[in-house]
């Protein structure tokens, strides 16, 4: 029933020993190795640096979420404001300031920037009816 036998009786064993018989040389054996070590430690120092960065650009990123959230308050706060004084501008509408609204809207200085359009005309004419309003 039970058979002896004097060698391992796993083929894959018997190909493991068969291996070991027939080692390689000591100098590749020991330049394997070393290549082993070196791998290992280049491995190790580039997830060092890999984590290094991440945590670096998770804080940069947190920075610029508080950062970004400041800028659009303070955007919020402005832009509430202008439309405060804007509604409150527009709800003075008495006889007589239209002239005043329009000129806070236009520019009617001379020396305007070269590259902005030729509004001469155009001021001119609302300088003219301003002088003399159309009568209905």
């Amino acid at each position: 029933m039970f058979q002896e036998s004097n060698g391992p009786t796993d083929n894959y064993a018997a190909i493991a020993q068969v291996d070991i018989q027939r080692q390689e040389p000591e100098s590749l054996r020991k330049w394997r190795e070393e290549q082993k070590t070196r791998l290992e430690a280049l491995d190790t120092a580039s997830k060092a640096a890999e984590a290094e960065w991440r945590e670096k650009a998770k804080k940069e990123l947190e920075d610029w979420h508080v950062h970004q959230n400041e800028q659009m308050e303070k955007n919020k706060a402005n832009n509430r404001a202008s439309e405060e004084a804007f509604l409150a501008e527009t709800d003075g509408d008495s006889p007589g300031s239209e002239w005043e609204r329009v000129a806070r809207l236009c520019d009617f200085n001379p020396k305007t920037n070269k590259q902005a359009k030729d509004v001469s005309r155009m001021r001119s004419v609302l300088i003219s009816l301003k002088q003399t309003p159309l009568v209905r």
